[in-house]
């Protein structure tokens, strides 16, 4: 559990006034007041087949998408941060007024934003007015103070398990006790939060859901991909470890939908790396592939909203350094947020090769996701389509626009490391231009390239980008 704000979309904007902050945690929001923070693929995959040596023969894809209806359809506020409350442990409140660090967070909106993670233990709940004092038993605080993350590691950080009937049961007595409070009464209520879904915590989230799962609005878990440090920056590049998140969506939806068939998920939490992250990787652009990769799996496979950890300030999986730099998933995140809408469009591809190779395992290192374009970016009108992409070959990979996207004018958004560091590297590219803030108050033009009508798309080896093809008008997406 941790305290969630709503934020009002805004497109970004130099000359954009900042939006009145309407969470609980009025004094800390203020000072983000200009956060307005507000999905993705085919149902099939491509699978290409690599060139045997001395082969001249080369792989094409062939990609459509389906235009009629989208497969599923997102949270207005899909990616959403967190701050970590180590941010006032460590004495960095005051810094949130940060002209620089303002911008960059309006850069991402909308979105929730909420304000939680393991140091939340050490804060203290107060509420002077007590307006939610309960006769003869606890008040609200008292359970806002003692449910936070992971409720399945209790035993190991507090010496005490909770089982799920009565986290349940907790959680219904904190609903009771907020609704008569006009301040609290139309609060919405997340969790349980839960860790990795191993079979502990399954039977955890099992009786809770049995107990509470009408109570809660939303049903809430973590993911960290790896556990300990991370010691080779090619480790983000295997696609076991890509795949390893849509095995957790498959055994939560499956306990979710025994009790509450259609309840909001929400991935209240997700890090490349345990421990913080590992400095020099999980802050670099190579961390990029597995974060593009989840935002595509998880709109797929219908999570409603993901919840980056963190915005600022923690460890090394944040989006923006202590410097107030912004970092290469920073970048990917405002690309995703200008250009991805929240209608998740399937996709269809097909590989063309003379002579392939019968009886060989192909993973799949061409991931490619569909939406309908944001439709509040005015430079596309509705209708249009955005594809992003990520090539974790070692070879470039061509791609073939086909039916309703044959011959359709596309805008490009390749995104690549910049510097002598490669996959290392803090800074990127956009289209061969270095991304650089203008000043502290203005986030640089996002710049396309436009191709030409039917040219092939192609991909140069480990990088991914976003291909906006314009003027599809694809039906799902000419509508809200």
């Amino acid at each position: 559990m941790g305290v969630l704000c709503a934020f009002p979309e805004a497109m970004p904007s130099s000359n954009s006034r900042p939006p009145a902050c309407l969470a609980p945690v009025a004094l800390f929001l203020a000072l983000l007041v200009h956060l307005s923070l507000s999905s993705q693929v085919g149902d099939r995959r491509p699978l290409p087949v690599d060139r045997a040596p001395g082969l001249k023969e080369k792989t094409l894809i062939l990609l459509d998408v389906s235009t009629k209806n989208p497969v599923r359809t997102v949270n207005e506020n899909f990616l959403s941060l967190q701050l970590d409350p180590s941010i006032i442990h460590d004495g960095w409140l005051d810094f949130l007024s940060s002209k620089r660090l303002v911008t960059l967070a309006r850069g991402l909106s909308p979105a929730f934003l909420r304000f939680g993670g393991k140091r939340t233990d050490f804060l203290q709940f107060q509420n002077l007015r007590n307006p939610a004092k309960s006769r003869g038993g606890p008040g609200p605080d008292y359970y806002l103070k003692n449910y936070e993350d992971e409720p399945n590691n209790y035993r190991t950080m507090h010496g005490r398990a909770v089982n799920g009937s009565q986290l349940g049961k907790d959680y219904i007595q904190l609903k009771s006790l907020l609704q008569p409070i006009r301040i609290y009464s139309r609060a919405s209520l997340y969790g349980p939060n839960i860790g990795r879904p191993r079979k502990n915590v399954i039977a955890l989230l099992d009786g809770f859901m049995k107990v509470a799962g009408s109570t809660v609005d939303a049903v809430t878990w973590q993911h960290c991909y790896i556990d300990g440090r991370v010691v080779k920056v090619m480790d983000f590049l295997k696609t076991r470890l890509l795949d390893t998140l849509s095995d957790q969506i498959r055994k939560i939806q499956k306990v979710v939908n025994t009790y509450t068939p259609g309840k909001k998920i929400w991935l209240e939490g997700v890090v490349t790396t345990s421990a913080g992250g590992a400095n020099n990787l999980s802050d670099s652009y190579a961390a990029g592939f597995l974060w593009l990769n989840t935002l595509g799996m998880l709109a797929n496979q219908g999570i409603d909203v993901v919840i980056r950890h963190s915005f600022f300030d923690h460890g090394y999986n944040h989006l923006v350094d202590q410097n107030f730099n912004p970092l290469p998933d920073y970048w990917l995140s405002l690309l995703y947020k200008r250009l991805i809408g929240p209608k998740v469009l399937a996709v269809h591809v097909a590989g063309l090769q003379r002579k392939p190779r019968p009886g060989r395992v192909i993973r799949d290192k061409l991931r490619i996701y569909a939406h309908c374009t944001n439709h509040h970016n005015h430079n596309y009108v509705r209708g249009s389509i955005t594809l992003f992409i990520i090539n974790l070959h070692r070879s470039r990979k061509k791609i073939k626009l086909a039916g309703t996207l044959r011959d359709k004018l596309v805008h490009q958004y390749l995104l690549q490391p910049y510097g002598q560091e490669g996959l290392k590297s803090k800074s990127v590219q956009l289209n061969g231009q270095p991304l650089v803030m203008v000043d502290d108050g203005t986030l640089p033009e996002l710049k396309p390239r436009p191709l030409r009508a039917g040219r092939t798309l192609v991909i140069p080896p480990v990088t991914m980008g976003f291909y906006v093809v314009k003027n599809v008008n694809a039906l799902a997406c000419r509508y809200r």
